[in-house]
């Protein structure tokens, strides 16, 4: 009978597969990645931060000319007539206008889209529809604008509104086109989103509740919708936040008439059109025309601001977390 010395173990311990593995050495690759992803978030931050010290200035000196009182409250906005008048107010529900309009008809059209590349279509029907949603999110602003103010208007709204609704004449101009415009463009970002969300839900719920006698329509509606709410609400309000800052299609097919109205068929101005309309150079630097661009910008800002916290927080509260 042998007995192992000290030696023969630290031997045969030195030729095992475990001695041979050593300790990684840096991963360079790994840490260069890191560094670049740390940059663009930097980059990230002190570009809003600059854009934030851009608006700021002349906005603090067109409220030295200007009470905050009368640009927040004031209802008539004619900063280039003589005297002139700074009440956003008018070009503020000219933008709500649209959004409203545009968002009364992309999210019934974008959930259901979404439910239906979720829960009803096969594979390859998927596989089709959504690349579909991508390309036509990425369909210029400029042609969907044109679309609405040769195709929307004139064949659709003025063809099928009632005619003493639209005052018996035809206009070249309205919210409705405009919003219908947008909600075109928008319905790719609430249904893919969505759709998004809704495959996130894990398949254990769907076979529940079919086990439980339920129908497709059922499970799409009571099951998946209530799951995936989190992502479904974020996709709303990121459409919400890009209608209120949408430009072309509002100066194209909604005019540049200040309006303090919701209704559909009127002309309005947009914050965004009066931008685009007005930086153009033919204000001269440091006038008052020019810095009250800048305030419009500014109250713009703050608007999608809120709607993207308004966004975080409601994604934090409906979350659902699956193991």
């Amino acid at each position: 009978m042998s007995v192992s010395t000290g030696a023969d173990a630290a031997g045969a311990a030195e030729g095992s597969p475990l001695s041979r593995l050593q300790a990684p050495g840096p991963r360079y690759g790994e840490k260069a990645i890191q560094g670049l992803l740390a940059l663009c978030g930097i980059i990230s931050v002190l570009t809003t931060t600059a854009i934030v010290f851009a608006l700021v200035g002349p906005t603090i000196d067109f409220f030295g000319v200007v009470s905050i009182g009368e640009f927040l409250f004031g209802t008539d906005w004619s900063p280039q007539f003589e005297p002139p008048s700074f009440g956003v107010l008018a070009i503020v529900v000219g933008t709500l206008n649209v959004t409203l309009w545009a968002m009364l008809f992309a999210i019934p059209v974008g959930l259901g889209g979404a439910i239906y590349l979720s829960e009803y279509a096969t594979p390859r029907v998927r596989r089709t529809i959504k690349p579909v949603l991508e390309i036509l999110a990425g369909i210029p602003t400029v042609a969907i604008g044109f679309f609405a103010a040769t195709f929307i208007l004139p064949d659709i709204i003025q063809r099928f509104w009632p005619g003493e609704l639209l005052g018996g004449a035809e206009k070249p101009f309205m919210a409705l086109a405009a919003g219908l415009g947008v909600g075109l463009m928008i319905v790719p970002i609430i249904a893919s989103i969505s759709e998004d969300a809704m495959s996130a839900v894990p398949s254990g719920l769907r076979e529940g509740a079919y086990a439980m006698g339920a129908t497709r329509m059922e499970v799409a509606t009571r099951v998946v919708l209530p799951a995936a709410l989190s992502g479904i609400v974020a996709s709303i309000v990121l459409a919400i936040s890009r209608a209120v800052g949408e430009t072309m299609i509002v100066v194209l097919a909604a005019g540049s008439n200040p309006n303090l109205t919701f209704n559909p068929v009127e002309s309005i101005q947009a914050m965004t059109a009066y931008i685009a309309t007005t930086a153009t150079g033919d204000i001269s630097t440091g006038s008052l025309d020019y810095q009250a661009v800048f305030a419009v910008g500014t109250v713009l800002f703050v608007m999608t601001l809120i709607m993207n916290l308004i966004s975080i927080s409601l994604v934090r509260r409906f979350r659902e977390v699956y193991e």
